[in-house]
């Protein structure tokens, strides 16, 4: 069954509760965490203060999805580092990223970080994907040990060098041959992606995505721009696809309880209709 949730970096200033306590009262089931959002880095966040995020959180009577935005705002930690030593700091960081999921409830991590996955100028695309899957395959255990997956998330070109299509993305997933390293799907990266329209690309790698994340090109949420999710909905469901649809926004100007209102009237209306 979709379910929907949101991202809290959209409440910036906002104390967890505060949050938690809004994002339900609109009718959210679900919250998505950002570790930036939490502490400087997620190794400063002990086991005590992820247990309270957890309580927090379910006692507003959320879930937590897991965590999005993993190596953002970070020093050191790069996916296609040619050095040994950033490769190993990144694992270890990955792992403790992991285990901090699992205590704070969650059961999903995203890999977006841009900045963090770039390929440099200086190393050939070749060794950049090995690195990449080096990483990737470091963190399998700890993955199913602690029963998170970590979705892998294609992004524009504008944004980065590596992982800029589903399909680029899927074969990278398939060198790491592991079912917790799974597709992450977003609209808005979607809506350059050269594979089709973004109804068609849902269609043909739903099956595989382990998240989804909605929102529109122009930077803010479902219904507050152009994209039509009427067709995105009904592709939806109609591939299956059974789990979190979260609310994603980069543009806060309309403010955090109006667009986490106009999305998720969005994402509701559309959703009845493709399963009317």
């Amino acid at each position: 069954m979709i379910r929907f949730g949101i991202c809290n970096e959209l409440f910036e200033g906002w104390d967890l509760a505060r949050t938690c306590a809004e994002v339900k009262s609109i009718g959210y089931e679900g919250i998505e965490l950002a570790p930036f959002t939490l502490a400087p880095l997620i190794t400063m966040l002990g086991k005590d203060r992820r247990a309270e995020i957890r309580r927090t959180i379910a006692d507003a009577g959320l879930e937590t999805i897991g965590l999005h935005w993993l190596l953002a705002k970070t020093e050191g930690y790069h996916l296609t580092s040619p050095d040994p030593t950033v490769r190993f700091n990144t694992i270890d960081y990955l792992k403790v990223l992991i285990e901090a999921t699992k205590d704070m409830g969650g059961s999903v991590m995203v890999f977006g970080s841009p900045k963090q996955r770039d390929i440099a100028m200086d190393v050939s695309r070749e060794d950049g994907e090995r690195f990449a899957v080096e990483v990737l395959q470091a963190v399998t255990d700890d993955l199913e040990a602690h029963g998170v997956e970590l979705c892998m998330e294609p992004l524009t070109s504008e944004e980065t060098n590596f992982l800029t299509s589903i399909d680029e993305t899927r074969a990278l997933i398939e060198r790491v041959g592991h079912p917790k390293v799974t597709l992450h799907l977003d609209v808005k990266a979607m809506s350059s992606d050269p594979g089709g329209t973004v109804p068609d690309l849902i269609r043909q790698h739903a099956p595989y995505a382990g998240h989804f994340h909605a929102n529109d090109p122009n930077l803010r949420g479902p219904g507050m721009g152009a994209t039509d999710f009427g067709p995105i909905m009904k592709a939806l469901v109609d591939s299956g696809y059974d789990r979190w649809v979260s609310v994603e926004v980069f543009d806060f100007t309309p403010g955090a309880e109006e667009t986490a209102r106009q999305s998720l009237d969005c994402l509701r209306r559309t959703l009845a209709a493709a399963q009317g």
